[in-house]
């Protein structure tokens, strides 16, 4: 990173992340380990379905949000990455640009983001599990004891992983985002399986319609811009790529046409056996429901729709210890910049990563899990926050995109203007998909009640974290 911008940084700025090269941390992301990165943590399932609730907008729509939101995503990472390519990524960029606090609340939401969804993720497996095992199963998600130890398990399992490091990690993640890309050929597979059988499947990738101006259409769309988020998060393990500089930004243009493929065409597929079957979109797994529709209850389609959950499985599996591996390294960069206890960025002697910050993420998600099960109400505070994780995301994304627009001049000069206007482009996109987010889209809640939680709980738990950062600065400035 050129020094210019060191004399520039704030307070603590010669021990800023940028000491990933001092503590010797194992280089071990290839250009094919970002790519596939890239891809799991992109696309998820859910967004087929719930871009096929817009009709044959839904060309359109994905369209619109790569162009307002994907692509600022792509180019503010891009250059921000080129610029400093640090471990920590946005929590360092943000921090270097708009001094301490901003970057702790940057990271701040960003972590809280990924302990809720690792999670929310976890929580769910014992359902999906039954569902793809079949009837026979269905006393699983109901056994406590059982879900109990599974989970504990799995969590376990992710805590172990990451103390090793990516030297294992990086083979968890490339064979959970193979597994989404060979889901999704399956998927958009499944149309042409059905018009080679003489199926009446009316398969339109391609149109271009405009959705409709109703609450319900508006927060779908608001649902669907923000799908395609998270290509700036492998830069948080920037110090962990052999060539971060030209790598992360390599993996962005390499993958960015295969996620493009695989957001439209597979919703063109969900939109396509719905309408040809009448049966109503099941928002939370399009894809097996999909493929169902496709290939029947033969054994077949018994068959393939189990080999599919399978598939999907294992990208939620690789997608938790992918987040996992991102809320460990925040908080040991941050611990870099004494924004928090050094103790978050001690070391393993052998494999070189942060033992302390893990173990404390470990024992976060452990207990939102058990917060989730432990009565109606703590489930609601449970339900509650994962509703609201995307608006710490959103958060962060805010100041990204205010980077490159209102960030230092120094950085601001070597950023084209082009870029610059895209990035605020992003920056309004993001304001709209904060509000559109406090919207109940399912039409089960109550506006104004809804809106006051999501909004109120992101309040809440910003002030946490804000607290927690002045006391830390407190301590500090009364020290002798």
């Amino acid at each position: 990173m050129p020094s210019s911008f060191t004399s520039e940084a704030p307070r603590q700025g010669v021990a800023s992340a940028d000491a990933a090269g001092n503590h010797h941390l194992s280089r071990q992301l290839t250009l094919r380990d970002l790519v596939l990165s890239q891809v799991l943590t992109v696309v998820g399932s859910s967004w087929v379905g719930l871009a096929a609730g817009l009709g044959h907008a839904q060309t359109l729509v994905w369209l619109f949000a790569f162009a307002v939101f994907y692509a600022p995503m792509a180019v503010a990472v891009y250059f921000l990455n080129r610029e400093m390519p640090l471990e920590g990524g946005l929590y360092v960029w943000a921090r270097r640009s708009f001094g301490d606090t901003v970057g702790f609340l940057t990271a701040w939401n960003i972590w809280a983001y990924g302990l809720a969804s690792i999670a929310t993720i976890l929580f769910q497996i014992p359902s999906e599990f039954a569902f793809m095992i079949g009837p026979r199963a269905a006393w699983v998600p109901e056994s406590h004891t059982t879900v109990f130890i599974g989970l504990a398990f799995l969590l376990a399992a992710l805590a172990l992983s990451a103390i090793r490091g990516l030297a294992l990690g990086k083979w968890i993640h490339n064979v959970s985002g193979a597994s989404m890309i060979a889901a999704f050929a399956l998927l958009i597979f499944a149309p042409f399986w059905a018009m080679a059988h003489h199926v009446p499947i009316h398969f339109t990738p391609f149109e271009l319609h405009l959705p409709h101006t109703d609450p319900n259409s508006l927060a779908l769309i608001g649902q669907t811009l923000f799908a395609a988020a998270g290509l700036e998060y492998i830069a948080i393990m920037a110090g962990e790529a052999k060539s971060p500089s030209r790598d992360i930004g390599r993996s962005i243009l390499i993958a960015t046409p295969i996620i493009i493929v695989m957001f439209i065409f597979g919703t063109a597929s969900v939109l396509a056996f719905h309408e040809v079957t009448g049966v109503p979109i099941n928002y939370i797994a399009p894809i097996p429901q999909t493929l169902r529709l496709a290939f029947g209850s033969s054994t077949l389609g018994n068959l393939v729709a189990r080999g599919v959950i399978l598939l999907l499985q294992i990208r939620i599996l690789g997608a938790s210890s992918y987040l996992f591996t991102g809320v460990s390294r925040l908080p040991m960069a941050a611990g870099w910049d004494h924004l928090i206890p050094e103790w978050f960025s001690r070391l393993h002697p052998r494999y070189r990563t942060p033992t302390n910050s893990i173990l404390v993420a470990a024992l976060i998600i452990a207990a939102l899990i058990v917060l989730g099960s432990a009565g109606v109400h703590a489930a609601v505070a449970f339900n509650l926050l994962n509703n609201a994780s995307t608006e710490f995301y959103v958060l962060a994304y805010l100041a990204m995109f205010a980077i490159p627009v209102i960030g230092l001049k120094l950085l601001r000069k070597r950023i084209p203007t082009w870029a610059i206007v895209i990035c605020a482009v992003g920056f309004v996109t993001s304001m709209a998909i904060f509000a559109l987010n406090a919207y109940p889209f399912d039409g089960s809640s109550k506006l104004l009640t809804f809106a006051t939680e999501i909004l109120g709980t992101t309040l809440i738990v910003n002030l946490i974290g804000y607290a927690f950062y002045r006391s830390r600065s407190l301590r500090h400035s009364i020290k002798p």
